[in-house]
């Protein structure tokens, strides 16, 4: 899997000239030590800059708005700090002159009932709620800490910074998104038909390539094209390969070498890829494997030109900085209301399986032969927590919508093909009502994470998405 990011926080410090202003100064230097501590690089007003770098006066808000012009590019979110009450019209104002669209998280430092006098009294449990109330009024949106009150040293900061660095993840994420649509929708799903024009109204632009490129770049390639021997021996160090004649693996690496190419080329983040049944009878292997190792390696990758469906995979993956996969609500599971089978034939990547081999997809290959369909990755999905998520195009209304939540894959007994799991989820009967009220497509995105509130807070809140957030 790649590398955590680094990122980036602008900090705001609010100041209020009748409280206690050392507790600015002392607030400002405690934030910086926790963010820098949490591997953050920090873009704040210096003491030399304004008075112990807060922001009180409409001046000190033009400097501090005009810093984060400056480093717009880097900064990730903004942290509003509140070690006292602190000027609201500053703090809203540095933002609306910033001209950031990045979350911001609104903090405020509780009170020691043993220095409640004059010279220590904070004040930031009413002052966090006018500069909410300002920050509202000038149309700004804005995140919260789960405390009213919270010490940026305690433990409750430490988990509300690792939530708030998720959401900007997803919100810079998905904002200028490049998504990859590999040949055309297969005639049979429906399901999956999506609206570029939605897409793009916000911020996420599709890119196209043909199957017949896809397949011509193949057939120009030589056996011995060092991309192709490269992938190849990628390949056969991914998965065990075994069972796979060694023509079947060599196509694979084409297509991937192929695949790789145009995505730099093309400048793409994530794939959607058509499959059935193109693939296999103009070419004789199945995609998955090669879509497995990019979703592996963090570069999502959904079948069946699911381009919602990998978007949904990539907020996920955006949160949790973990690989995700494209799962079908499949099955019942027995008679348990909140359990049922997630499956696909399959692409899902290594991170997701107990074991995993190569095999044939026993399901296209009654129509078009096994030798044809060699590449999939067949294997049981590992137990642990799992978050969820769907993305639609809501071309009726002219919105994009989805819906998230949380569960687990459990360890329940399991016969069958393909990559499968059994999730148990609280409440099951009720999204699954929700999901088929709604139209929503049968296709799900899942992480082994619990960062389901992370891509509902980006997506509602910074993105404008109508969101439903699953709950028992």
């Amino acid at each position: 899997m790649a590398n955590k990011r680094k990122m980036t926080m602008g900090l705001v410090v609010g100041n209020r000239g009748f409280f206690p202003d050392h507790l600015a100064k002392s607030g400002r230097e405690e934030m910086v030590q926790v963010l820098q501590k949490a591997g953050m690089d920090v873009i704040a007003l210096g003491a030399e800059q304004s008075k112990y770098g807060a922001v009180e006066t409409h001046e000190e808000a033009n400097r501090c708005a005009e810093l984060f012009r400056s480093k717009a590019d880097a900064i990730d979110g903004v942290i509003v700090t509140l070690p006292n009450f602190g000027d609201e019209r500053a703090i809203a104002d540095t933002m609306r002159l910033s001209r950031l669209t990045v979350p911001i998280l609104v903090q405020a430092t509780p009170d020691t009932p043993a220095k409640m006098g004059i010279t220590h009294r904070r004040d930031s449990f009413c002052g966090k709620m006018s500069a909410c109330n300002n920050l509202r009024q000038y149309g700004i949106p804005y995140s919260l800490t789960s405390l009213h009150t919270e010490a940026p040293d305690s433990p409750e900061f430490a988990k509300d910074l690792e939530w708030f660095a998720g959401v900007c993840r997803v919100a810079k994420g998905l904002r200028g998104l490049r998504v990859g649509a590999i040949g055309a929708r297969p005639a049979a799903f429906n399901t999956v038909r999506y609206s570029e024009k939605l897409l793009e109204a916000n911020g996420i632009s599709v890119e196209t390539l043909d199957l017949s490129e896809v397949l011509g770049r193949i057939s120009r390639m030589k056996d011995s094209d060092d991309r192709a021997v490269a992938k190849l021996r990628s390949i056969e160090k991914y998965v065990t390969t075994n069972a796979v004649p060694e023509a079947a693996l060599l196509k694979m690496a084409k297509l991937g070498a192929v695949v790789d190419d145009w995505m730099k080329a093309a400048d793409v983040q994530i794939s959607a890829v058509q499959c059935w049944t193109s693939l296999e009878e103009n070419l004789g292997v199945v995609p998955c494997t090669v879509m497995s190792m990019m979703s592996d390696s963090l570069l999502s990758s959904a079948c069946e030109v699911d381009v919602c469906g990998v978007i949904g995979m990539h907020a996920l993956q955006l949160a949790s900085e973990t690989p995700s996969a494209l799962l079908d609500w499949n099955n019942n599971y027995g008679d348990d209301p909140n359990k049922a089978v997630c499956f696909h034939c399959s692409n899902l990547p290594k991170h997701f399986f107990k074991d995993v081999r190569m095999d044939f997809q026993e399901i296209i290959a009654g129509t078009v032969g096994k030798d044809n369909t060699f590449g999939t990755c067949v294997g049981r999905v590992k137990s642990g927590p799992m978050s969820f998520a769907r993305f639609s195009t809501d071309d009726v209304n002219g919105r994009m919508r989805g819906y998230t939540g949380s569960g687990r894959f459990t360890d329940d007994p399991l016969e069958t093909f393909g990559g499968a799991g059994v999730v148990e989820i609280p409440g099951l009967q009720k999204l699954l009502r929700y999901i088929c009220e709604q139209g929503f497509e049968h296709h799900v995105a899942a992480n082994f994470s619990t960062v389901a509130p992370v891509v509902e807070e980006a997506a509602s809140r910074y993105l404008g998405w109508a969101m439903y957030a699953h709950t028992a």
